[in-house]
């Protein structure tokens, strides 16, 4: 019975380890083969051991591309969070509005990032985008703010757009998980006399404990791997004032044609992105998994 039982489970799981090995772990152990290699990807590759990872390290080019990551990724989190989450909250009511609300609030999720990216510029543009007009109008400032081509508000303008496009998506995480709250504590804590912000902190914000989790999670990581929206909005300029990891690998690797430079940059972002998850996972107790409902 035992031996029967193994059995299902290997085979219930099978697939989803025959797909990890061949998109996830595959692609990474070839990263690092790779980085191990001078190569443009065309002649003949030579192989020159940790020489690329040594390159990597001194070259400032790389710091300040995992320095503009690492900003990315504090802003991204900083701006989505609370923002999705009060969101969330409040898409979760049961008023008809709200769900009018939602459906236009989701839009962003329909368009691709290339779109987006498109969109974005143009009405950006410091000589006829539709921004720089209204400001104009409102009298604020002179209609003509360079936004993409500044390097000081290249990468916050870069960020927030980012932010604009996923918002959506992790207010549908806080929405699933605000109404699946039970009523009763809402009941209980309006019978006691609680206002609407005392209801949020002691009662929601607490039922939405795992919700906040996985969300900051997939922030986080999920700004290891931004490229396609900045491609397409500064290609990594002006300058490199948005050049982040990604795109630096990206360049690296099919700009530069240096193959092992790119695998480098590519099995760190892999290695960090993992680390990021386990120690969020680690320090929030997300893995120990309790229910929210104990006690109730």
């Amino acid at each position: 019975m035992g031996t029967k039982m193994n059995w299902q489970r290997w085979l219930m799981i099978a697939p989803a380890v025959v797909f990890f090995a061949v998109f996830a772990l595959f692609p990474m152990l070839m990263a690092v083969y790779y980085s191990g290699l001078q190569w443009n990807g065309i002649s003949s590759a030579k192989w020159v051991g940790l020489a690329n990872w040594g390159s990597v390290f001194r070259n400032g080019e790389a710091l300040h591309a995992l320095r503009l990551t690492a900003e990315v990724m504090v802003l991204s989190w900083v701006v989505q969070t609370p923002i999705s989450l009060l969101v969330g909250v409040f898409l979760a009511g049961r008023q008809r509005h709200r769900a009018v609300f939602g459906v236009f609030y989701f839009v962003p999720l329909l368009f691709s990032s290339v779109a987006i990216g498109v969109t974005w510029s143009y009405i950006l543009n410091p000589n006829f985008g539709l921004l720089d007009a209204l400001l104009k109008s409102l009298h604020i400032g002179n209609g003509n703010q360079n936004w993409l081509g500044n390097t000081h508000l290249a990468l916050l303008v870069v960020t927030l757009i980012i932010a604009w496009q996923f918002i959506p998506f992790h207010s549908l995480l806080y929405q699933g998980g605000a109404k699946q709250i039970p009523d009763s504590l809402y009941e209980a804590a309006t019978i006691d006399g609680a206002n609407v912000w005392n209801t949020f902190f002691s009662i929601t914000l607490p039922q939405l404990k795992y919700t906040l989790i996985t969300s900051s999670v997939l922030v986080l990581t999920g700004s290891l791997t931004y490229f396609d929206l900045i491609y397409v909005l500064t290609d990594g300029g002006p300058g490199d004032a948005t050049t982040v990891l990604a795109m630096d690998m990206y360049k690296q690797a099919f700009v530069n044609q240096n193959i092992g430079l790119g695998s480098v940059l590519a099995v760190i972002l892999a290695v960090a992105g993992v680390i990021l998850s386990i120690l969020t996972l680690r320090f929030t107790g997300f893995n120990r998994m309790e229910s929210q409902l104990e006690g109730m």
